[in-house]
């Protein structure tokens, strides 16, 4: 019931099944405080208001897991994009906290949530999102830095 509701209202499987799972981590997280009577429409309310939740956080803030120059970097297969492409994140990873490289790997290469690699690392989702944000900035601007140079170099 609870993951039909969420397969209904964000019509993701992926994304309702996570959604299904937060809706009985947050009856677990909270069962002192409810009561016997009417758990299949606790359920269901939980499961609407969870849902709702992410379909206004995806509107508001949408994670960009296959933002153009990470996509490239994470499929190049000639052994001259691959060089390229650890040369970029390796640049970029310099500037950056060891954690940053963690998150980057756990939600981009791995799928998990915004929400689970906050967990995992210890920062908030804002946290994450804003180390995320920051990398793919950074890879964009040093690849077009690199572009520069070899249109310069080629002229």
């Amino acid at each position: 019931m609870v993951l039909r509701r969420c397969r209904r209202l964000l019509k993701d499987e992926a994304l309702a099944v996570d959604t299904m799972h937060d809706v009985f981590v947050n009856l677990l997280i909270h069962h002192e405080r409810l009561e016997d009577r009417g758990v299949s429409s606790l359920l269901y309310r939980i499961a609407t208001n969870l849902s709702l939740n992410k379909i206004r956080s995806r509107a508001r803030r949408p994670e960009d897991p296959n933002s153009e120059v990470l996509m490239k970097i994470a499929e190049a297969t000639r052994t001259e994009e691959r060089a390229h492409a650890r040369s970029l994140l390796d640049r970029a990873l310099r500037r950056e906290p060891v954690s940053t490289a963690t998150i980057a790997v756990m939600h981009l290469h791995d799928g998990m949530t915004l929400q689970e690699v906050a967990d995992a690392v210890g920062l908030s989702v804002s946290g994450v999102r804003k180390r995320l944000r920051k990398l793919k900035s950074l890879v964009a601007e040093l690849e077009a830095g690199d572009r520069r140079a070899m249109t310069e170099e080629a002229a």
